[in-house]
């Protein structure tokens, strides 16, 4: 069975753990409203995704 020799110093455990961090979601301008959107979605307000219509535009 493995057993650890010494303890982990909080410094290794720390840099261990400094992947494990969540990140923020990633924003870009759309090109057609110079609204901000999430990458790769459909632009819920125009309908369009990648220049094509996809869905009817939303009426505020």
């Amino acid at each position: 069975m493995a057993v650890p020799k010494r303890k982990v110093t909080p410094a290794k455990r720390g840099m261990r753990r400094s992947h494990d961090k969540i990140s923020s979601a990633a924003y870009i301008e759309d090109k057609d409203s110079g609204e901000l959107r999430r990458p790769h979605h459909i632009d819920l307000k125009t309908g369009k995704y990648r220049g094509r219509q996809v869905l009817e535009p939303q009426d505020d």
